[in-house]
């Protein structure tokens, strides 16, 4: 691995190292594939999103006449973000993803696929909304993020109110945010503090609504996994 990669929340030398509660688990497992490793020094330069911590981000820049933008937060390998992105290459793809070996993989899906319209941040997606401005985004999408299903570890779940109201900031008007979940806890947990922020309007209507995946949804090999406690859940918001 590159000693220049992006240091995350779990480096002791991280400047946010003493922020926020980390919303996810672990940063790195098995070594990275040499090919992977390299794009982080060769294609990561060309996508990476520029440093949050520096100021605000200015989302026009990144991709300049693009139709729409959009955000995921926790990519996980990248087959989502990077489906995404070649059925939409007008729209600018913005993904957040701590895990490396997930950043390293999303580098290789869009090495691979040539894709032009997508933006890293390899760290944690709540610096990056912090620093977006105001009804900058047409939607975001949060799939399958760490439930921390353990009541005493629900304080690190990524949904928490300011969060939500952030999200909803960041949204402009008529924009989608798609959260997914394959723990029945953590479903109810997002869908009470998402209905409970202002200017977010749940999309369901009957039950097929949450149960049955959206048109557009893309499964990746975790959600095959099948690691929670049920089928999963698709809560859909709308900013009005």
């Amino acid at each position: 691995m590159p000693a220049s990669r992006p240091k995350t929340p779990g480096d002791p030398l991280h400047p946010r190292a003493t922020g926020p509660l980390r919303s996810f688990g672990r940063i790195k497992s098995r070594a990275i594939k040499p090919l992977q490793a390299a794009l982080f020094d060769t294609l990561m330069p060309q996508v990476r999103l520029p440093d949050p911590s520096a100021g605000p981000i200015d989302v026009a820049s990144l991709m300049p006449g693009a139709a729409e933008a959009w955000l995921e937060i926790g990519f996980g390998g990248g087959e989502h973000l990077a489906a995404q992105a070649a059925a939409h290459p007008d729209a600018l793809m913005i993904g957040c993803e701590p895990f490396l070996n997930g950043v390293a993989s999303a580098l290789r899906h869009i090495d691979e696929g040539d894709l032009k319209n997508v933006r890293l941040h390899a760290d944690d997606a709540r610096a990056v909304v912090e620093a977006l401005p105001d009804a900058a985004l047409d939607r975001i999408m949060i799939l399958f993020p760490d439930p921390w299903h353990k009541a005493r570890h629900n304080k690190r779940r990524l949904i928490q109110p300011a969060f939500a109201a952030d999200l909803a900031r960041v949204l402009k008007t008529g924009g989608r945010l798609r959260f997914v979940t394959d723990w029945k806890d953590y479903a109810g947990w997002a869908l009470e503090r998402f209905l409970a922020t202002p200017g977010l309007v749940w999309t369901a209507d009957e039950a097929a609504d949450w149960r049955i995946a959206p048109a557009d949804h893309v499964v990746t090999r975790y959600e095959e996994k099948r690691l929670g406690d049920t089928d999963p859940l698709f809560l859909e918001f709308e900013k009005v």
